[in-house]
């Protein structure tokens, strides 16, 4: 892979000769593109990447280190490509593939976990391992960008480009659980409980100022109405002047005139008392 294979020319180029040589080459930081985690391998960097694809440095929570190569986005929706990675995964030894995701996902891109890599004690094993891994990783690559196919034939018309070369992000993943819990270290997890303690004394805290500002406030609902013992409702007495011409035979002005008020609808029978000796008919009283 040229990514790969470009950092350590220019590494070997800016070390002197005197200079101890690193058993293991150092990765590039992860982009925030990248996936944390796939499977059950943490991500620490990258390696190399090409139109096909990304490889990673990986270790999983045992401490297990591995090579992980993902599918780009872009090769990840060709169905082409995905037969070519899978069969490019099932060419390498048993022993050497030691995770993958199923092929059956047609909706998250593929990868494979690459090794056994042992850790790095200082020995040319541990760094033969390494590259091995990562070798192998960049054929599973290369098979699916078809950039290692032996010519056939003799040159003909214009130089053959997969259409999905430009979409070189990440393929689509899935992780669960929440990665974050599992990678905090024990400082960032005295922050996170502080965190979460300072969220409930701010929620205590409001409660208790809600219940301070509405203990006193009034019901919503209205009071229900509630009779009077003698029984009796409020009349308005209004005066009117009745229009010129009219006829009438009221006085023409100071005529004042009953109008009961609406009475209140609480369902108890209420009555308009009369006073003693008055005639029937409120009418009769003037």
């Amino acid at each position: 892979m040229t990514a790969t294979e470009s950092q350590a020319e220019v590494r070997s180029a800016e070390t002197p000769d005197d200079a101890p040589a690193r058993v293991i080459p150092a990765a590039l930081p992860l982009q925030p593109e990248d996936p944390p985690r796939v499977g059950e391998f943490w991500l620490r960097g990258r390696l190399g990447a090409n139109a096909a694809g990304y490889l990673y440095t990986a270790s999983d929570e045992t401490g297990r280190d591995a090579v992980v190569a993902m599918m780009t986005e872009g090769s990840a929706d060709d169905a082409a490509a995905r037969e070519r990675f899978v069969n490019a995964v099932d060419d390498l030894p048993t022993e050497a593939v030691l995770a993958h995701n199923d092929s059956d996902d047609d909706d998250l891109a593929l990868w494979a976990a690459i090794g056994p890599i042992r850790s790095d004690d200082g020995t040319s094993a541990a760094s033969d391992e390494r590259l091995i891994a990562e070798r192998r990783g960049e054929e599973v690559l290369s098979a699916v960008l078809m950039d290692r196919v032996p010519q056939l034939g003799r040159l003909r018309g214009p130089d053959f480009r997969h259409y999905w070369e430009n979409r070189r992000r990440p393929g689509l993943f899935r992780i669960w659980p929440l990665p974050w819990p599992a990678v905090l270290r024990p400082a960032s997890r005295w922050a996170l409980v502080l965190a979460l303690l300072m969220m409930a004394v701010i929620m205590a805290l409001a409660v208790f100022l809600a219940w301070l500002l509405f203990r006193h406030a009034q019901p919503l609902e209205p009071e229900p109405v509630i009779p009077t013992p003698t029984g009796t409702v409020t009349v308005t007495i209004t005066p009117t002047t009745p229009p010129p011409g009219s006829g009438s035979g009221s006085p023409s002005t100071g005529t004042p005139s009953l109008t009961p008020s609406p009475l209140p609808t609480t369902g108890i029978p209420t009555g308009i008392p009369s006073s003693p000796g008055s005639p029937g008919s409120p009418g009769d009283k003037f």
